[in-house]
């Protein structure tokens, strides 16, 4: 099998079903998004602070591929059998949030990103984590995304916040708030 098909040659790629849509569609953007949300999470986890944390990180991208499935499943056309997502997968993310909250300082001010590489590198994958979350509500305004999508989503932003601080910890770097100007 070859790894190009030149089917996309032209700007149109196929969803999951079978329908031809234009590379720029709100879907294509959204699991694309997605896909390089993944691709963060990846870096995030090649990291050596977060070695403990492989196994969590490698069911995120997991679930992160079948929301890229979900996403990329044309819902007119969509018959064939795709991975689901279930509430315990947000249970999940709520978990380790919850024992990563209480293992770091309480929160008192925003947080600026950086303090260290590998923290910087949580951040930018949270904040492609909303741009995900933020594209999947618009594409839920024009067609069915199913709910448990834009949770996940949503909880996994929280998550890697809530990561950032506890790398920020082990890592022994400067947490730096945002002090206003007034």
């Amino acid at each position: 099998m070859k790894l190009y098909t030149k089917t996309g040659d032209k700007g149109k790629t196929s969803l999951i079903g079978g329908t031809r849509v234009s590379k720029s569609d709100l879907r294509i953007e959204a699991y694309g998004t997605v896909d390089e949300l993944n691709a963060y999470i990846g870096l995030v986890r090649d990291q050596e602070v977060n070695r403990d944390r492989l196994d969590i990180l490698k069911e995120i991208q997991d679930r992160l591929f079948t929301i890229g499935a979900l996403l990329a499943t044309d819902p007119e056309k969509g018959k064939m059998k795709v991975p689901d997502l279930h509430e315990e997968d947000i249970a999940l993310l709520e978990r380790e949030i919850d024992t990563m909250t209480a293992q770091v300082p309480p929160l008192r001010a925003f947080v600026l990103p950086g303090g260290h590489v590998s923290v910087s590198f949580c951040h930018v994958a949270r904040c492609v984590c909303r741009r995900a979350e933020r594209l999947a509500i618009g594409l839920q305004q024009e067609a069915p995304v199913e709910e448990l999508v834009i949770k996940y989503l949503n909880r996994l932003s929280d998550y890697l916040f809530a990561l950032c601080r506890k790398m920020t910890q082990e890592l022994g770097a400067e947490e730096v708030t945002w002090k206003p100007r007034v």
